[in-house]
């Protein structure tokens, strides 16, 4: 049989006469991690409506595609899934955060902050970002909480405490590996050990926390257990 006759042929010659077209149309923009560039880009938001062509002529409507994230740099389209995640700035923000918030629980679980806890304490929220916190501005935030109608400090974690815990640590969890996530509870558990060994109050705080971070119980304890021993 001679090239491009039969089926085959026939086949190939209709893929050059037919095809489809997308016509895109921006619906948003803003800014995004890009999976692609690896990195904080801008972002067009895309819905699209698809045409059969003829000799590249549109022709006939298709339907709609879509919607998609089309990066402004690598121009390369994501599902919407893909705005689900931080950027690195948010990221970084959220840490912080998280970080701050968890100081400050275990302060209060403590009832009375010791001078080495505060210490320790703004240390570690200055390494998360917050460059300029203070032993002086901790301390004020855990008296001016403890000061609050309805909460109960140097006790177990009350519902109020473990609500603001869950807000903090719950969008941050899941993109979170499991070390950053253990990490921030050794960072908690090391608070708490500044001035002692744990109390009824601090482990509840820090069992909140694991929870939180969707550290299993069992893990929570391993973890706690290790940031007892020296290094």
């Amino acid at each position: 049989m001679l090239p491009g006759r039969g089926r085959n042929g026939r086949a190939v010659r209709l893929s050059r006469l037919l095809g489809t077209r997308t016509a895109w149309t921006p619906v948003g923009d803003g800014e995004f991690f890009c999976p692609g560039c690896g990195g904080d880009r801008n972002f067009q938001r895309l819905t699209g409506r698809r045409r059969f062509t003829l000799v590249g002529v549109p022709v006939l409507p298709r339907g709609e595609t879509g919607p998609v994230v089309e990066c402004a740099a690598c121009r390369r389209h994501f599902g919407t899934d893909v705005l689900d995640h931080p950027t690195t700035t948010r990221f970084s923000a959220m840490l912080r955060d998280a970080v701050h918030t968890v100081a400050l629980a275990v302060l209060s679980a403590g009832g009375t902050c010791s001078r080495t806890s505060l210490e320790t304490a703004a240390a570690t929220v200055r390494a998360a970002g917050f460059d300029d916190c203070t032993e002086d501005q901790l301390e004020a935030l855990v008296e001016a909480l403890a000061a609050d109608t309805g909460r109960v400090y140097g006790r177990s974690c009350g519902a109020g405490l473990a609500i603001e815990l869950h807000e903090a640590l719950d969008p941050l969890a899941p993109h979170l590996a499991a070390p950053g996530r253990e990490s921030i509870l050794l960072q908690g558990a090391r608070i708490a050990l500044a001035d002692g060994p744990y109390t009824p109050a601090e482990r509840d705080v820090l069992a909140t926390v694991g929870a939180a971070l969707t550290i299993c119980a069992d893990e929570v304890t391993r973890l706690l257990v290790s940031a007892r021993t020296p290094s």
